[in-house]
């Protein structure tokens, strides 16, 4: 297991992680690691864990952290830390496999194309597996994998957890006013009112990518995204040193829709762009303006993705006001291993009724989506 991402080689880790999203990529681990925003005095220590085949070459890959909280994951179980707690039983630290501070779905059991898959994913399992038991941890996490990955996550008795986002599909509209068309009279009244709200406040938008920012406008456009932590009490994930960074390691990966008003920054929404996908992430603002939280992170996100091409737009987690703007609901799923046979049981009786919750949580969202019931059919 590696103390540092930097440990492996970068196109080695590369070729495994493909491009298909930016955050699985050695560049934005490294800026994680390398800028402090991941730390073991954080929670954060790195664990990451390689496979070789007999010719010393790097066939699998997990990115794996040793977590002291639960923060920072998505996947909520603090629940499970206080029952620890409760019955004097030790909760952290935890195994984690994950990509830190990011709540999308990806690959967690990396492996190379021209090797035998299914026999390097069950060596990442029994590797991981061996850690948690010789180290004395409770229980070992992965958060946000592929069906696939779950599937065989499940084969090896991890404890499956279901859980909704919301996401926008193109289509293949050919302009924002085509998108809208699908929605019935009323949501389409709702949702062009909020973007003239917008406009005729006299807020332009620019588009800027990771490789087109200075850094006074970096340092500007971070006191936005930091004052979203403060208001509610937290410090922020990431540090400017990680922007900077990661902007110029993975510049066409970073996106940001920046407000303006009368020329000068007012707000930031903070995109990240994959092969077939965008990923909104962060969003700060100067003050309270009517309706632009909904424009920049979302109007201006499914904007882009009908501009570029792309299929899918995941704008973060939770948020059913998503919904009337055209996001519908998403499975999104996480695998536990709980070396406690009492408290194994007890979460996998939990994580079977919470599934059920999920489900009819989805099919109750679905009634409200804004499409015309026959645009409904096709999408389904």
């Amino acid at each position: 297991m590696l103390r540092a991402i930097d440990e492996v080689d970068a196109a080695a880790w590369n070729g495994l992680a493909g491009t298909a999203q930016p955050f699985l990529r050695h560049e934005f681990l490294a800026a994680l690691e390398q800028t402090g925003c991941v730390a073991p005095k954080l929670g954060w220590a790195p664990r990451h864990l390689l496979i070789d085949d007999a010719q010393g070459r790097l066939v699998g890959a997990m990115p794996l952290y040793l977590k002291g909280h639960s923060r920072g994951e998505f996947v909520f179980d603090f629940a499970w830390a206080n029952a620890y707690h409760e019955h004097g039983l030790r909760y952290y630290p935890k195994l984690v496999a994950a990509v830190p501070f990011t709540p999308v779905t990806g690959a967690r059991l990396l492996t190379a194309a021209d090797c035998d898959a299914a026999a390097v994913r069950g060596a990442l399992l029994a590797a991981a597996r061996e850690h948690v038991r010789a180290e004395g941890l409770s229980s070992w996490h992965v958060l946000f994998p592929l069906d696939a990955e779950l599937a065989s996550l499940e084969r090896a008795q991890l404890i499956a957890r279901r859980d909704c986002q919301f996401h926008w599909h193109n289509r293949g509209y050919g302009s924002f006013e085509a998108f809208l068309a699908t929605f019935t009279a009323e949501k389409r009244k709702k949702a062009k009112r909020e973007r003239r709200r917008v406009a005729e406040a006299g807020i332009t938008f620019d588009t800027r990518h990771g490789g087109e920012i200075d850094g006074a406008l970096w340092a500007r456009l971070y006191e936005f995204y930091a004052d979203t932590f403060h208001r509610h009490g937290h410090e922020p994930y990431l540090n400017l040193a990680f922007f900077r960074r990661i902007a110029a390691a993975l510049p066409a990966s970073l996106m940001l829709k920046i407000a303006r008003l009368g020329g000068e920054p007012i707000a930031v929404a903070i995109f990240f762009v994959g092969t077939d996908a965008l990923y909104g992430r962060y969003w700060g603002a100067g003050g309270n303006y009517h309706s632009l939280h909904f424009e920049a992170c979302y109007y201006q996100g499914i904007d882009y993705c009908i501009e570029r091409g792309l299929a899918r737009f995941e704008p973060g987690t939770q948020g059913e006001h998503k919904v009337p703007r055209g996001f519908v609901p998403a499975r999104t799923a996480s695998a536990h291993l709980i070396e406690d046979p009492r408290f194994a049981a007890a979460i996998r009786d939990f994580a079977a009724r919470e599934a059920c919750s999920i489900d009819a949580y989805m099919a109750a969202v679905d009634e409200h989506v804004p499409y015309h019931r026959h645009t409904e059919e096709l999408r389904l």
